[in-house]
């Protein structure tokens, strides 16, 4: 299902974390040289494409936004013969960038900042899309599937309450915890909390990799855990889990942050580019909008990375060298 453009698929829920966010955004928008407003108000141009020229590429902080931008990275340097420049910055920030020429593209966007797309794609037409990046992304609660086996009906958000005290942590007191990742992802879950009535806290681990491991520690010594969690994900390979259901996602029903009472929904992942560089970015701007893989692709290369510790340029490197038949494509 792809979501329409005011459809607020993922949001922050929460006036202290949207605070938190901001605070961390205007940091990275003051380090990075990057403001709001316009490319015609700061002078700033999109790149060219030519020999020597620079393409930027916005990377979230996850492992699957890396894997996109490390494989990119790697051809358009190869095959194009363009610098390369990855900016570790937050999803919704991103657009920022965009608009104002400091970033060239952002490769995997979850749909989590609709306000900014309609800004800049719809009314101001300074960030352009550029197609799906061929994955679908899916946020919503998981249980190992060793506790799902055990209670078969856990699997039912109506069957949380329950269960509850198994979940129960030192940071969520006599509630259940709800695992949560960095505090800068977009998410519903405390409206779905409160508006479900559930005896559940959030509790954020503070990065990906934060969260991964303590999933990894909880999976390993086979203990009760209930987390926030997407797909596709690399550690789904290893540690497997089972979606909780949630109440049904349908159009509109996340539109109200504080009264959301439904799941989240599928999401195809869209890549944006700075609409200068969309145009006047020649062979590699194409390159960008043809760039299209599988989440089994993204999995192996995030996996290569988080999971055997290689650096993003080296798993590149390798997935580049086995997978011609895939990239090649991009080329064309």
């Amino acid at each position: 299902m792809k979501p329409s453009r005011t459809t607020r698929t993922a949001r922050t829920t929460r006036t202290s974390r949207t605070t938190r966010v901001a605070v961390a955004a205007t940091a990275v928008l003051t380090a990075t040289g990057l403001t709001a407003c316009g490319a015609a108000d700061t002078g700033a141009t999109a790149s060219s494409g030519g020999a020597g020229d620079k393409v930027t590429i916005a990377v979230p902080s996850w492992v699957g936004a890396e894997a996109n931008a490390a494989v990119a990275a790697h051809i358009l340097e190869q095959e194009y013969d363009v610098r390369v420049e990855k900016t570790q910055i937050d999803e919704s920030v991103a657009f920022d960038g965009l608009d104002s020429g400091k970033i060239d593209a952002v490769l995997e966007d979850w749909g989590g900042a609709p306000d900014k797309i309609e800004k800049y794609v719809d009314e101001r037409k300074s960030v352009v899309s550029a197609g799906d990046l061929g994955v679908t992304g899916k946020i919503g609660w998981f249980v190992p599937e060793y506790l799902a086996r055990k209670h078969p009906d856990i699997t039912d958000w109506k069957n949380l309450d329950t269960y509850a005290h198994l979940f129960r942590t030192a940071e969520s007191g006599d509630k259940g915890q709800l695992l949560e990742g960095s505090p800068s992802y977009t998410t519903n879950d405390d409206a779905l909390v409160k508006n479900l009535d559930l005896d559940l806290k959030t509790v954020y681990a503070g990065s990906e990799a934060a969260q991964i491991t303590q999933i990894q520690q909880n999976y390993k010594a086979k203990k009760p855990f209930l987390t926030y969690w997407w797909t596709p994900n690399w550690v789904n390979e290893d540690v497997k889990m089972v979606e909780v259901k949630l109440p049904e996602w349908t159009e509109g029903c996340d539109d109200d942050p504080e009264a959301v009472d439904c799941g989240y929904p599928e999401t195809p992942l869209q890549k944006y580019l700075n609409a200068d560089f969309a145009q006047d970015g020649g062979e590699p701007a194409e390159f960008l909008k043809r760039m299209r893989w599988t989440e089994e692709d993204q999995n192996e290369v995030a996996a290569m990375i988080a999971g055997e510790r290689m650096s993003p340029e080296d798993a590149a490197e390798k997935w580049v060298a086995e997978n011609e038949d895939v990239w090649k494509a991009w080329l064309a």
